[in-house]
């Protein structure tokens, strides 16, 4: 008997993250999820396709940012993975507002839920995607904000607690 495997990754609810990245001469920002290594540690994993921009700058800077999506950026989420950073600067087209973090530093992207600068630790080849674990080094939080998850092709904006 055969099982068709292709939707079983849709059946686990996601984070929903903007990854910037720079070195000092590009930038670019793709949508992707992410999830932590345990509570108690302050590591994150996330992959990313091997023939994408943001894969070759992540390589070279050997840094990244988690922002995490909040509500009002859904629509950021869904354009950015349309775009192709190699071609043009994603910032700029769609107007994504950015708190500077120095020369060669992927930016923070404002009115994100979140924003959690991360040094790769290691990385992992796997198919066609490379998986990197990084390591915390700086985040901040809008708690005015609330975050997004990723479910099934769809955004769901997380508010209220379930008891």
């Amino acid at each position: 008997m055969s099982v068709n495997l292709s939707n079983v990754t849709r059946l686990v609810p996601s984070s929903v993250a903007l990854l910037s990245v720079a070195t000092k001469e590009k930038r670019d920002v793709m949508a992707c999820g992410c999830m932590f290594v345990a509570e108690d540690q302050h590591f994150f994993i996330v992959s990313v396709a091997k023939h994408i921009f943001s894969h070759d700058l992540i390589e070279a800077s050997g840094e990244f940012v988690l922002n995490i999506a909040s509500e009002g950026q859904v629509g950021l989420a869904q354009k950015v993975g349309a775009l192709h950073g190699q071609q043009i600067d994603k910032y700029q087209k769609l107007g994504i507002e950015t708190e500077d973090r120095g020369k060669g530093k992927a930016p923070f992207i404002k009115s994100s839920f979140a924003n959690i600068a991360c040094k790769v630790v290691t990385s992992y080849p796997v198919g066609k995607y490379t998986v990197y674990i990084a390591e915390t080094t700086d985040f901040a939080v809008d708690s005015t904000q609330k975050p997004l998850a990723w479910y099934g092709d769809r955004y769901f904006a997380l508010k209220d607690e379930a008891r």
